[in-house]
């Protein structure tokens, strides 16, 4: 019996062009400023603090080049997620954009939720981003959903020590986890931990290899979870 979900972000439940096109554009026309602006804040501090002991940069100036290498090696640094993060809160709460959800999550989400089933995300996203994110959706504050967040603070994606680590985490054999996700490579390391595997196939672009699929979560039933 599949007792929890484990959802995949972009390209599963929200468009992988808002995300492309909207967070990641905000954050880096967002970043010079966000850092002049803060640098005095001790959380701030603190993130710049660690970036220079790792890059060996000082000054906001050197801090901002550094960063924006990073974003242009789509480099997964926890100092550029945390600011990123924080950015991304700041546009949330000034109405500058609101998280795009595909219509049939939200609905299939609550059936679930109501259904007994225990819902978490695993993304490349930080666990903030990702909360963020969910809190601020065009169907409203769906954040209450969820049971946890993972980030690959538990290992990447696409190795299957990180499934493992979740399905610990969570406390439930994996084989009672259900992992959706648009990206094979992500599916077959869920696999291979144990975890029943669904391919959310939006768009038809590539295959899914011989993981089930999924191109709605509309009807999405119980029945379609089982191993």
């Amino acid at each position: 019996m599949i007792r929890a979900l484990l959802l995949d972000v972009e390209g599963t439940t929200t468009s992988i062009a808002f995300v492309k096109d909207v967070l990641f554009p905000y954050s880096r026309a967002r970043l010079g400023d966000f850092l002049r602006e803060h640098a005095g804040d001790p959380e701030v501090r603190a993130q710049l603090d660690r970036l220079r002991a790792q890059a060996g940069v000082d000054g906001i100036e050197a801090a901002l080049a550094t960063l924006l290498r990073y974003i242009d090696e789509d480099r997964k640094d926890p100092v550029l997620k945390d600011l990123q993060g924080r950015i991304w809160l700041e546009g949330y709460r000034t109405g500058a954009f609101v998280a795009h959800l595909y219509p049939d999550v939200a609905p299939a989400l609550r059936r679930f939720k109501q259904a007994g089933l225990l819902l978490y995300v695993f993304s490349s996203g930080s666990i903030e981003a990702q909360k963020l994110l969910f809190l601020h959706t065009e169907a409203g504050d769906v954040s209450e959903l969820f049971s946890g967040f993972f980030d690959t603070s538990s290992g990447k994606k696409t190795d299957a020590d990180s499934y493992r680590t979740i399905a610990a985490s969570i406390g439930l054999p994996a084989a009672e986890i259900a992992f959706l996700s648009d990206v094979v490579a992500e599916l077959d390391a869920a696999r291979e931990a144990g975890l029943v595997t669904l391919w959310v196939d939006r768009d038809s672009a590539a295959g899914g290899g011989s993981h089930r699929r999924v191109t709605s979560f509309d009807g999405l039933a119980l029945a379609d979870l089982r191993p």
